[in-house]
C-alpha cells in the first residue's frame, strides 16, 4: 500500500469545533485524486458512492433530478444504466455492467426497484433504507480493515437509535432495521435493555447514553463526535497511509454537514420523520429523506 508523506504532512490540522472547512469534500477529492495509486482511489471512491446512491434514487424516481456533485457518476452515465436494464427484457439481452464499472448493487436495487414501479408495489422498507443497506453490505466486504469498521459503525449507529425509537413509541422494529449484520440481528430480536450486544461495541454505553438526549440537534451532533473519536482512535498508528486521507475526508464530510444545518429546520424535519414512521408511511418517510439528506 502507498505512503503518502508529503500530501498528509501538508494538510491543515482540523478539530470536531472548527466552523471554517480547509476544503469541501468534493475539493478534497479533486486535490488528491491525481496523487493517488489505483487502489487506493477505489477505496476513495467507496466513500462518496453515498452521493451516487442519492443520484440513482432520484433519478429512477425523478427523471430530470439535478444530481449531487460530489457523486462520481454523472446524470448521462446514470441513465446509460437504468436504460440498459430497462432495454433487457425487450432485447432479451442482460445488461453488461462493463468493466464493472457500477458497483454491483446499482444493478441490484435499479432492477427491483424498477420492477415494482412496473407492478407498482411498495417495498417492506422505504426504498433509501434498503439501498442503503445494500451499499453497507457492499462496503462491508472490503479487505482494509478500516472501511470495513466504519461502515459496520455506521450501520450499528444508525439501527440501535431507531430500535431504542421504536421501544420508546411501541413500534415495529423489525419494518426499519436494515442489514444483516449480527448486531442488526440481536436487535430485530431482542427484548433486553441494552438488546443482547456485546462488550465489543465499546462504543454502546455512549450511544444509550446519547439516545437520551431531548435536545434533537445536540443529539445529533454528540453522535458526530463519538463518529470523530472513533476515526481518531482507530488510525492513531497509521500516519501517512491511505487510512489517514481517508479519515481526513470523512471528517471534512462531518464539518460540511454542520456548517449547513440549521436547529430550526434539524427540530421541524425530525419531527416529520417521527410522525412518517408513527403513522406506518413509507411515502411521507420517502419524501423526508430525499429533502433532507445528511
Amino acid at each position: 500500500m502507498s505512503k503518502y508523506y508529503y500530501l498528509i504532512a501538508g494538510l491543515p490540522n482540523i478539530s470536531f469545533d472548527d466552523s471554517k472547512l480547509p476544503y469541501t469534500v468534493a475539493g478534497f477529492k479533486e486535490e488528491t485524486g491525481p496523487y493517488l495509486s489505483g487502489a487506493d482511489a477505489r477505496l476513495l471512491n467507496l466513500f462518496t458512492l453515498k452521493f451516487d446512491n442519492e443520484n440513482l434514487l432520484e433519478q429512477i424516481q425523478h427523471p430530470g433530478y439535478d444530481p449531487d456533485t460530489r457523486g462520481r457518476f454523472t446524470y448521462e452515465e446514470l441513465n446509460e444504466l437504468l436504460e440498459g436494464l430497462k432495454n433487457e427484457k425487450e432485447e432479451e439481452k442482460p445488461f453488461k455492467n462493463k468493466n464493472k464499472r457500477f458497483p454491483p448493487y446499482f444493478e441490484t436495487f435499479a432492477r427491483t426497484l424498477l420492477a415494482a414501479k412496473e407492478k407498482d408495489e411498495k417495498p417492506p422498507v422505504p426504498w433509501e433504507d434498503y439501498l442503503s443497506a445494500l451499499y453497507y453490505a457492499y462496503a462491508m466486504k472490503s479487505a482494509n480493515k478500516f472501511i470495513a469498521g466504519w461502515f459496520e459503525l455506521n450501520l450499528n449507529i444508525k439501527n440501535i437509535l431507531i430500535a431504542l425509537t421504536c421501544r420508546k413509541y411501541k413500534w415495529d422494529k423489525t419494518a426499519y432495521i436494515v442489514g444483516n449484520n449480527p448486531t442488526a440481528q440481536k436487535l430485530r430480536t431482542s427484548t433486553a435493555r441494552d438488546f443482547d450486544l456485546p462488550d465489543t461495541l465499546e462504543y454502546l454505553p455512549a450511544l444509550l447514553r446519547i439516545a437520551e438526549e431531548n435536545d434533537l440537534l445536540l443529539r445529533e451532533k454528540k453522535v458526530d463526535l463519538l463518529k470523530w473519536e472513533w476515526l481518531e482512535e482507530t488510525t492513531i498508528y497509521q500516519t501517512f497511509d491511505i487510512e489517514n486521507l481517508l479519515v481526513y475526508l470523512l471528517k471534512l464530510e462531518i464539518m460540511e454537514r454542520w456548517a449547513t444545518l440549521d436547529k430550526t429546520s434539524g427540530e421541524q424535519n425530525f419531527r416529520k420523520l417521527v410522525g412518517a414512521m408513527k403513522k406506518g408511511s413509507n411515502n411521507v418517510l420517502e419524501e423526508f429523506k430525499r429533502n433532507n439528506k445528511k
